[in-house]
């Protein structure tokens, strides 16, 4: 597994919204500047997590965005299964698992790639926003 920077700075999105939004809407322009992340790019990756709930959007003057929930409900996996798609260690496990794989049934490696594939998951939804914020990992 290899976080692409769509799902790294979905993260920095995240925690500079976190830290920035005072009861307020923060500007995505404002967060492009402090992140030095262009706004194109901030653009695709706030309209994943807008659609998925954890941003609340306001349009206009005042408008920007925020947490739609405190920072200790949001898991690190759930961000980046938003931006990445999937986490599994190794592509053949991805859609469903090795179920299509014709070496399904003789694969001495399967095991592997499963209990990889659980560290991977138990970790990053043990880890909420808040413990970024805060350095608790």
């Amino acid at each position: 597994m290899m976080v692409s920077t769509k799902g790294r700075y979905a993260l920095r999105v995240m925690i500079d919204i976190a830290q920035n939004e005072n009861d307020t809407f923060v500007s995505l322009k404002e967060v492009a500047q402090r992140q030095g992340i262009s706004i194109k790019y901030l653009e695709a990756i706030v309209a994943v997590l807008n659609k998925a709930g954890m941003l609340d959007s306001k349009r206009g003057k005042e408008g920007g965005y925020r947490l739609s929930m405190p920072t200790e409900a949001y898991r690190i996996s759930e961000i980046l299964k938003l931006t990445e798609g999937s986490l599994v260690p190794v592509s053949c496990m991805e859609d469903g698992g090795c179920v299509n794989c014709s070496h399904n049934s003789d694969c001495y490696t399967l095991p592997l790639w499963n209990k990889l594939d659980e560290l991977i998951e138990g970790y990053l939804s043990g880890i909420t926003l808040e413990d970024l914020i805060n350095g608790n990992i």
